[in-house]
């Protein structure tokens, strides 16, 4: 569904917000300075932030590990391959294959920064500003290789507790590569305003809202559940699967909110409005199967995106309490906090 021009007027901060949540590092909203308004667009926003997490990198030392190098030498050192020697009968000429583990910055992590910094220093669409900047840190990562990325080469980083200092960095890299550089070369290429990207909008709304619970909530648990149809018969397997967006528990208590980055929050038929329908039979699905499965009754929250006018409607139907409610995503922070806390409260 295309999307109103107001989604595309929610305040660049807030989407920074947003992705901090989504991406798990809620404390990343705190530690750098993001009230500028009048940055460009996102992807500016994003580059002024992973300009300074660089240099915080740079200062605090690039990760490094052991790569495996084979060489033929004279010198021996790490593991000898007699099998490779003798095939090529380099201990004619004095030399032996050898295998060795070298200690490198040069690996996938820091090729990955590397690699985002060096093209976007060539986007004339970044702010000037920025790209002096760019060029600025890009000598630091003099010895570490310039690469062709695809969407595996992220998922190939390997993150642990000496290095997760890198994930923040690494998410804002790739979200920057996905949406701006991942086309580069094809035509006039344009910043994308990411608030129009309907799919990748309600995939990032319901991220937010659940990890937000899921932090600022203490004793919470808010993730998705899937939920299988409990039918007899043949073939149940072609029966469609359940996921909700959220499932929150809290204080001997469970709320299933399904998440709607929708323009519309009503359907017209015969021009009265009303609740879309299948929203409606969709979360009232998952109430009835998690009582099937739980024994208790949950309580049932549609949540969208305020456009037009803040709605806020309360039911009960065969026992579920079911709410339907919008969010302003164009208020302050702190507004928008207080109000998820209000919805589930």
């Amino acid at each position: 569904m295309t999307l109103s021009e107001s989604h595309s007027k929610i305040p660049i901060k807030n989407i920074y917000y947003m992705l901090a949540y989504a991406w798990n590092h809620p404390h990343e909203k705190n530690f750098i300075s993001v009230l500028r308004e009048d940055e460009k667009d996102l992807i500016n926003l994003l580059s002024k932030v992973l300009i300074i997490k660089v240099k915080a990198l740079i200062k605090k030392g690039f990760y490094k590990e052991y790569l495996q190098t084979q060489d033929e030498s004279g010198i021996i050192r790490g593991k000898i391959l007699f099998k490779e020697s003798l095939q090529t009968f380099s201990h004619r000429r004095g030399k032996m294959h050898i295998l060795e583990d070298d200690m490198t910055h040069d690996i996938l992590h820091n090729q990955v920064i590397k690699t985002i910094l060096y093209h976007l220093s060539k986007q004339n669409q970044l702010e000037k500003e920025y790209r002096e900047e760019i060029k600025k840190v890009l000598p630091f990562f003099n010895g570490i290789s310039v690469i062709k990325l695809s969407s595996n080469s992220f998922k190939e980083i390997s993150l642990h507790r000496n290095n997760q200092h890198y994930q923040f960095l690494l998410n804002i890299c790739q979200f920057i590569w996905e949406n701006t550089l991942l086309h580069e070369g094809e035509g006039e290429q344009l910043f994308p305003d990411f608030s129009r990207e309907h799919q990748k909008m309600a995939k990032l709304f319901e991220d937010f809202v659940k990890n937000f619970y899921r932090k600022e909530i203490k004793g919470s648990r808010a993730k998705s559940e899937s939920f299988y149809w409990p039918a007899e018969g043949k073939n149940t397997e072609l029966l469609p699967k359940m996921k909700t967006d959220i499932s929150l528990e809290y204080d001997n208590r469970k709320i299933i909110v399904d998440t709607k980055f929708y323009k519309d929050i009503f359907s017209g038929h015969w021009e009265k409005e009303a609740v879309r329908s299948a929203h409606l039979y969709q979360l009232f699905s998952y109430l009835k199967n998690d009582e099937y499965y739980s024994g208790n009754k949950a309580r049932g929250i549609l949540l969208y995106p305020k456009v037009y006018k803040e709605i806020d409607l309360n039911y009960e139907i065969h026992g579920f309490d079911i709410r339907v409610c919008t969010l302003d995503l164009n208020q302050t922070w702190q507004e928008i906090h207080e109000r998820l806390l209000e919805v589930v409260s």
